[in-house]
């Protein structure tokens, strides 16, 4: 059995459906539904393949990761402490054969790992515009998280066409008010949208979260799948939700 040392207030939390578990942080770091779907939707080869995800945080997608495939999944933070705690969960799930945490900037990654040298490309970047200094988070670690302190969108599109092999795919998670932004940007860097799926929070109420695949330098034609609701008229998870979060 792999002990492991939390720090500060962190805990070890599970991720049901994988049977594996992750070391969260209320004040530093904790994921989001948002990874969760992400790493839900993104093809994956099952076999093989090289797969990386950009804006790691605490390594949430590629732990969802390793349960779909048995590729090699390299994710990349540029918060140490957030690596570290990435580190540590990989550490805890004897993962290390297959799964690799990178400490450093995902603009750097092209030119550190190589041109087009992946399958598959993920990305949870963060959402929002920088604002003024009075409406950003005081917590750092959050903060950088959340806004386009460190990596703009552009820049995350930019790594990830870089990155990924000619016919490879590469998958975002992101608000659907910046969704014109995304094509635009995808196209820009020869990514062609080829899936895209709509979360709303019940039916009813506006999506808030957009799901989005596209292929390096594949044809256009583009799918827009079955929308997915989060809650029910009870306010309690959807089956779909619940299979994504739980497992059959």
């Amino acid at each position: 059995m792999v002990v492991v040392i939390l720090k500060d207030d962190e805990r070890l939390d599970y991720l049901l459906a994988e049977n594996l578990r992750i070391i969260q942080s209320p004040s530093v770091f904790a994921f989001s539904l948002d990874a969760v779907l992400l790493a839900r939707f993104v093809y994956v080869p099952i076999q093989k393949g090289n797969i990386i995800d950009l804006c790691s945080g605490n390594g949430v997608i590629p732990l969802f990761l390793s349960a779909r495939t048995k590729g090699n999944i390299i994710g990349v933070e540029i918060q140490e402490r957030l690596y570290d705690m990435a580190v540590r969960s990989v550490e805890y799930n004897s993962l290390q054969e297959r799964l690799q945490m990178i400490h450093g900037d995902i603009k750097e990654m092209p030119k550190q790992l190589g041109y087009g040298k992946y399958d598959v490309v993920t990305c949870n970047p963060p959402y929002f515009t920088t604002p003024s200094t009075e409406e950003i988070n005081p917590n750092e670690h959050l903060a950088i998280a959340r806004h386009e302190i460190l990596c703009t969108l552009e820049d995350a599109v930019k790594a990830s066409s870089h990155l990924v092999r000619q016919g490879g795919k590469v998958a975002f998670v992101h608000r659907p008010g910046r969704l014109m932004d995304i094509i635009t940007i995808m196209r820009q860097y020869r990514l062609e949208p080829k899936r895209i799926q709509f979360v709303y929070p019940k039916q009813g109420k506006e999506a808030n979260t957009l799901l989005i695949e596209a292929i390096k330098d594949g044809s256009p034609d583009l799918k827009i799948l079955p929308p997915l609701f989060v809650y029910n008229e009870e306010g309690e998870y959807t089956e779909d939700i619940k299979k994504i979060l739980y497992g059959e």
